[in-house]
This record gives structure tokens, C-alpha cells and sequence, in this order.
């Protein structure tokens, strides 16, 4: 009896492995590097383009485009459902509380699939064209490149539910961050390697106020620094670099900081406060070639949640609102 429940156990873990295969499997093969190699050969020449002006206009809007990106995937999945504008009747996700007077980059956004559509009208999807310039606003700023699998298409639904409970925030502990990254089916190393993106653009007071004034794991000489423009009252979008070192330079200084603990996030300096992500971010500090090789396959493993493709979805014609 006790062999035939074992193998019965062995049975149903390897049908569970085999279908976690099958759904990873049918992500990868609906999305390809050359989807749009016939329909739309120079989508990304145009996307590049385009996000060149606006990067040499303002180095952060790099960030800003990444950051879009991984609150699309995180919500629904990597659709374009963020790019949504609020109606009389829909309500999208740009009013959920970590998207609210935070996300930015949207008109950048328009002016890529305005430039898209000239050349290939109702072929590219937002939500691959997000995913394109999120890959570029890297590069740009001195980061890696990779190759971004296309063929997402758009949803018509946005869930701004989703977006207040699913994204991590910036005073989110160690565990609580693990769990979220693991719940969009991203490992602790995606988590941690993906953090880095805070090698590049900016915060609000409002989000580290807390840690600079209440925290102890907190370096006394930077905390004060940062005082300086984030009085305990006001000043609520006054802006500080997430990574003090080279805020406009896609590098691993942002790992450096943690270790001395600079981190300007609370969940930040969560990964380097003694628990289980401490040597990997270690290991990051002390190689940007590591640090470069997980952050690319963990951007695409973030771009492969939950995408629509097929005939699911459809293909805006304005990112900001859903077919008529």
C-alpha cells in the first residue's frame, strides 16, 4: 500500500512538472525574437529611435520606461493594461496606489506607437512595444542588451484591484517581496537581480521618508544627506537618485550602496539585512558581468507572464484606450 501511494505521489509531481513545461513551453513559443520580421521589419529601429530622443532629453525617462514595463507584467500580465486612461465607463490602473502621480513616461509611450503605426498600422502591440523600449531605455544608459521575444497583444481589460494588492512596495520586507515576485512565478535571484533597476532613476520623499527617519539600518551620514530635501512634513515629490553613486549609468553600484547600507528604499536594503539574498547581492557588487547576465534573463522571464497572444486580446490603435 505504502509502494502504490508513493508512486501515485511520484505520478502527480511529474504531471505537475510536466505541465508547468507545457505552459513555459507555449509562452516561448508564441513569443518570437522575429515575429515582426515580415509584418513590421523595422519596429525596432523606429522604437529605438524614438526612445534616443527621449533618453537624451532626460536620462531618467529610462527608468521611467523600465519601471512602466514591470508594472504592466506584474498586473495581469505583460499586456499593456497600465497604459489604460480612466473613462466614464473603465477604469484602468493609473489611480492605484503605487501607480497614482508615480508612473511616468506614457507620452513617450504614444509617440513610439504614433511612429509605429505610421510605418505598420495595426500590426505592433503596445504591450510589445513597452517591452521594446524598456530594453532600449537600458541599453541607452549603458546597460545590456538582449534579445526581447515579441507577440503579445493587448488587452482590453485593466484591473486596478490587481495593481493596488500584487506590485511590491517600497516598505515591503524581504518575505513579502520573495512572495510576490513568486506568486507572478519569478525566483528570489529574479527578484533580487531585477531590484537592480534601482541602479537608475529616482524616488519620491514620500516613499523613503520613513527609512531616513526611522530606520536604523541606515548609514547615519546618508540619512542626513537625504534630509536635507525630505523634511519630516512636505516635500512630498521631492526627488533623490536610487542609487547615489552613478544614478543615470546602468551599472552595480546600486548593490555597492547595500552594502554600505545606502540602499534608499526600505525594501531596498532588504535584500542586503541579513537574510537569504545577502551573497547574491554580494556577488552582484562584486561582479557587474554576473550582475548584467541575471538581469537579462530575468527580464525575460518577467516578459513572458502571462502574455496574451493569438487571437486573445487585440491590437490598440491608441495605447491609451481600448478599440472602439
Amino acid at each position: 500500500m505504502a509502494r502504490t501511494t508513493s508512486w501515485m505521489n511520484f505520478v502527480t509531481d511529474l504531471s505537475i512538472i510536466l505541465s508547468i513545461f507545457l505552459v513555459c513551453s507555449r509562452v516561448n513559443a508564441q513569443l518570437s525574437a522575429n515575429f515582426y520580421n515580415t509584418s513590421c521589419p523595422n519596429v525596432e529601429t523606429i522604437v529605438r529611435n524614438a526612445m534616443t530622443t527621449a533618453v537624451n532629453n532626460e536620462a531618467r525617462m529610462g527608468a521611467s520606461i523600465l519601471r512602466l514595463f514591470f508594472h504592466d507584467c506584474f498586473v495581469q500580465g505583460c499586456d499593456g493594461s497600465v497604459l489604460l486612461d480612466d473613462t466614464a465607463t473603465f477604469t484602468g490602473e493609473k489611480g492605484a496606489l503605487p501607480n497614482n502621480g508615480s508612473l511616468r513616461g506614457f507620452d513617450v509611450i504614444d509617440t513610439i506607437k504614433a511612429n509605429v503605426e505610421a510605418a505598420c498600422n495595426t500590426t505592433v502591440s503596445c504591450a510589445d512595444i513597452l517591452a521594446l523600449a524598456s530594453r532600449d531605455g537600458v541599453v541607452l544608459l549603458g546597460g545590456p542588451s538582449w534579445t526581447v521575444l515579441l507577440g503579445r497583444r493587448d488587452s482590453t481589460t485593466a484591473s486596478l484591484s490587481e495593481a493596488n494588492t500584487d506590485l511590491p512596495g517600497p516598505t515591503s520586507d524581504l518575505s513579502t517581496l520573495i512572495t510576490k515576485f513568486t506568486n507572478k512565478g519569478l525566483t528570489a535571484q529574479d527578484m533580487t537581480a531585477l531590484s537592480g533597476a534601482h541602479t537608475i532613476g529616482q524616488a519620491r520623499c514620500l516613499l523613503f521618508r520613513s527609512r531616513i527617519y526611522n530606520n536604523t539600518d541606515i548609514n547615519a551620514t546618508y540619512a542626513t544627506s537625504l534630509k536635507a530635501n525630505c523634511p519630516v512634513s512636505g516635500g512630498d515629490d521631492n526627488l533623490a537618485p536610487l542609487d547615489l553613486q552613478t544614478p543615470t549609468n546602468f551599472d552595480n553600484d546600486y548593490y555597492q550602496n547595500l552594502l554600505n547600507e545606502q540602499g534608499l528604499l526600505h525594501s531596498d536594503q532588504e535584500l542586503f539585512n541579513g537574510g537569504s539574498q545577502d551573497s547574491l547581492v554580494q556577488t552582484y557588487a562584486n561582479d557587474n558581468s554576473q550582475f548584467w547576465s541575471d538581469f537579462v534573463n530575468s527580464m525575460i522571464n518577467m516578459g513572458n507572464i502571462s502574455p496574451l497572444t493569438g487571437t486573445q486580446g487585440q491590437i490598440r490603435s491608441n495605447c491609451r484606450a481600448v478599440n472602439s
